[in-house]
């Protein structure tokens, strides 16, 4: 399993604190970083869905996940910000029939981003990467592929 990781710049402590928790599912699930993950840094959310689509656009990634966080000031700058990146990144995965988890959190303060992202069960990164994980698994079985027959 052959995975890519985009990560925001913005918010860095929030960020690294959702990129550990993919980290504990990469373990609980065999993947190893050196080997089987990319890392990617992106500008900002806005960037993400680009990014992810021109990742999975390579065929070389069974899944990509994206990591960020929108926080909420005083403008419409944080809901246009938020729709771009959501829809951006769904349509990226319809696109490329690649999974691209959505690990970006939409939040009106910085405490409910801590709260979302710190270490612990609510850790979204967590939540996140179960999903591309179990994705890539179940598309590989509805196509009939199994582990030897996946390049990587």
């Amino acid at each position: 399993m052959k995975i890519a990781v985009v990560k925001s710049k913005y918010s860095p402590e929030i960020t690294d604190w959702l990129m550990n928790g993919v980290l504990e599912v990469f373990k609980e699930h065999e993947v190893e970083f050196d080997e089987q993950v990319d890392l990617v840094i992106a500008p900002g959310a806005f960037e993400l869905p680009l990014i992810a689509q021109t990742l999975a656009d390579t065929g070389r990634y069974h899944g990509v996940i994206c990591l960020g966080c929108v926080i909420k000031g005083e403008t419409a700058h944080f809901e246009a910000i938020s729709m771009a990146s959501s829809m951006g990144i769904l349509q990226a995965s319809l696109q490329t029939d690649v999974p691209i988890g959505f690990g970006v959190l939409t939040v009106y303060n910085r405490e409910q981003a801590i709260s979302r992202s710190k270490p612990g069960p609510d850790n979204k990164g967590i939540e996140v990467a179960l999903a591309v994980v179990e994705s890539i698994k179940a598309i590989q079985k509805i196509r009939g592929e199994t582990e030897k027959e996946i390049e990587y």
